[in-house]
C-alpha cells in the first residue's frame, strides 16, 4: 500500500503541467544608477513604467552590484558566483573560458534544466557572450545589444577621444536605436502568447554612453530648470589616494572636464532623457504582459549592473566602490511578491538567482554564493544578516550595510561614511576613533583570499604587489599627476 500511494504521488508530482512554474521576464538596464522616480536619485526623473512596476512589487532601496563593471557584474549576477571566486574583474576573460567555471551552469542554463523556454535579446551577458550555440543558455536569440543609428561626427570632444563616450540630441527617431528594436521583439514574442513557463530575457543598452536621445526625451528636461547632481567641493580630499587608481586612465571624463567645457547640464540632461526613452521601452514589455493576460502568473525582475557618476566625487562613469558606483535598481513584481512594498535592507544582484528560484518553486542550486530575498519580498521589514559587498579588481571592496558604507582598497586604506548623517558619502569618517568597532564589524566581510586576476583578464584591470600600483600593465610611479585631475 505504501509503495502504491509513492507511485501515486510521484505520478502526480511529475505529471503537474508546466504552466504552474510561473514565467519569469528578466530587464536588464546598462549603466543605470537610481535616478528613478521610486528610488529617488534624482528629483527630476521621470520614469512612470518603472515607478508602475515598482508600486505593484517590491523595490529595493539598498541594493547593490557585486562589481562596478559591466563584465563582472553581469558574470557574478547570472553564475551566482563573487568576483573574488572567480577572479573575473576586467572586460574580459568570459567565464567559460576559465576550465574552473567553463560548466558553471547559468541562471538560464539552470531553468532550462527545468523545464522553462529561455530566450534573449539585447546585452544580458557583456558583449556577445553567452550567445554562441555552444553555451545551451538560450533556446531562442533575439536582437543583439546595438547602440543603432550614430552622428556622422562625435557630438562632444572628450579628452580621451573614445567614440562610445559622446551625449546629447542629433536628428533621429527612437525606431532607430537598438533599444527599440529589442523592445519591439520582446512584445512580439509576448503577443504570440507562448506557453509556459518562458524565461524571456530583455537587456536594454542605454543609458550607457553613448547617450544619445531624439529631441521630445530631451524636452522633458529643460535646460533652464535642469538640477544638476549635489555634490561639495574638494570631495575627494579626505579619500585615499588609491581611490584614484580606481578609475586611473579611463575614457569617461573628470567633473573638471565638465565643467571647463561647459558640458555637466548636457551629460546630466542627456543621461535623464535615455532613462525615460529606456522607461518607455520597459512599458511596451508591461503592456504586453498585460494585454496577453500574463501579468498574474509572470515574475517580473528588473535590475542594473552598475551605478554612474556624473560628477560625484569629481568624475563620471562606473569603476568605484562608492554609493554613486554601486547602488542599482532592484525591483521585483508578480507572484508570491507583496505589493507596494520599499525595503531598506541591503541586497545583492547575486541574489537575483536564488531568489527565482525560490519564487518559482525550483530546487536550490547549492554552488550559489547569494541569498534569497523572498523574506523581504514577503514583508520587507524583515531582518537580513547580510551586507551587499561590492568587489572592483583585486582585493578592493566595499561593504554596505543598512546604515553604514564601508571600503578598503588593496593596500589596506579605508573610508566610512554614515549614511544616517551623510547619504552623499562626503565625510570620511574612518579615521575617527569612536568608530572602531563599526569598521571591526564590517571588515569581518571582507573575503580572506581574493583570486587573483583570471587568465586572459583585460581592461581595466588594477593591481597591487609589492607596494606598487599597477595599471594595464603599466607600474604607475609613486606621487604621478592624477591623469586628467592635477594636469
Amino acid at each position: 500500500m505504501h509503495r502504491l500511494l509513492l507511485c501515486f504521488f510521484l505520478l502526480s508530482v511529475l505529471s503537474c503541467p508546466a504552466a504552474e512554474k510561473p514565467n519569469i521576464l528578466f530587464i536588464a538596464v546598462d549603466d543605470l544608477n537610481d535616478w528613478e522616480g521610486c528610488l529617488g536619485g534624482h528629483p527630476q526623473a521621470k520614469t512612470p513604467h518603472m515607478d508602475r512596476l515598482a508600486a505593484r512589487g517590491t523595490v529595493f532601496l539598498n541594493a547593490h552590484c557585486q562589481a562596478p563593471l559591466c563584465n563582472p557584474s553581469r558574470t557574478s549576477l547570472l553564475t551566482g558566483l563573487r568576483p573574488d571566486t572567480t577572479g573575473v574583474y576586467g572586460l574580459a576573460p568570459w567565464f567559460r573560458t576559465l576550465p574552473e567555471f567553463a560548466e558553471v551552469v547559468s541562471l538560464p542554463q539552470y531553468l532550462r534544466q527545468q523545464g522553462y523556454h529561455t530566450s534573449t535579446t539585447g546585452k544580458i551577458y557583456h558583449g556577445g557572450y553567452g550567445r554562441g550555440k555552444k553555451d545551451n543558455e538560450f533556446d531562442v536569440l533575439g536582437p543583439p545589444s546595438s547602440v543603432g543609428v550614430k552622428p556622422e561626427h562625435k557630438l562632444v570632444d572628450t579628452p580621451a577621444k573614445h567614440p562610445l563616450v559622446d551625449w546629447g540630441v542629433f536628428p533621429h527617431e527612437d525606431k532607430d536605436k537598438g533599444d527599440w528594436q529589442i523592445a519591439e521583439w520582446a512584445a512580439k514574442e509576448l503577443d504570440k502568447k507562448p506557453e509556459g513557463p518562458f524565461f524571456l530575457s530583455i537587456g536594454f543598452f542605454l543609458p550607457h554612453v553613448p547617450c544619445y536621445a531624439t529631441q521630445k526625451w530631451f524636452d522633458l528636461y529643460p535646460e533652464e530648470t535642469l538640477q544638476l547632481p549635489v555634490i561639495t567641493p574638494h570631495d575627494r580630499a579626505d579619500t585615499p589616494r588609491f581611490s584614484w587608481y580606481m578609475h586611473w586612465k579611463l575614457p569617461e571624463p573628470r567633473l573638471k572636464f565638465l565643467e571647463e567645457a561647459n558640458q555637466w547640464k548636457n551629460l546630466t540632461r542627456s543621461y535623464l532623457a535615455c532613462v525615460s526613452f529606456v522607461d518607455a521601452q520597459v512599458g511596451k514589455l508591461l503592456d504586453a504582459l498585460e494585454r496577453n493576460g500574463f501579468q498574474d502568473n509572470t515574475l517580473v525582475v528588473l535590475w542594473s549592473d552598475h551605478g554612474w557618476h556624473i560628477g560625484e566625487k569629481e568624475i563620471t562613469g562606473k569603476n568605484t566602490l562608492w554609493d554613486d558606483g554601486t547602488h542599482v535598481p532592484l525591483i521585483f513584481a508578480g507572484p508570491g511578491v507583496t505589493s507596494g512594498q520599499r525595503c531598506t535592507k541591503p541586497a545583492e544582484l547575486l541574489d537575483i538567482y536564488p531568489t527565482l528560484l525560490d519564487l518559482a518553486g525550483l530546487p536550490p542550486n547549492a554552488a550559489l554564493e547569494g541569498h534569497s530575498l523572498v523574506p523581504q519580498l514577503r514583508d520587507a521589514a524583515t531582518d537580513r544578516p547580510w551586507p551587499a559587498i561590492t568587489t572592483h579588481n583585486h582585493d578592493n571592496h566595499g561593504v554596505r550595510s543598512e546604515h553604514w558604507r564601508y571600503i578598503r582598497y588593496a593596500d589596506g586604506s579605508e573610508e566610512l561614511y554614515d549614511h544616517r548623517k551623510d547619504p552623499n558619502e562626503w565625510t570620511n569618517v574612518a579615521a575617527d576613533p569612536a568608530n572602531a568597532a563599526i569598521i571591526a564589524d564590517h571588515r569581518k566581510w571582507i573575503p580572506a583570499v581574493s583570486r587573483k586576476p583570471a587568465p586572459g583578464s583585460a581592461h581595466r584591470i588594477l593591481l597591487y604587489e609589492n607596494g606598487k600600483v599597477n595599471w594595464e600593465g603599466e607600474d604607475v610611479p609613486e606621487g604621478a599627476k592624477i591623469p586628467e585631475y592635477d594636469d
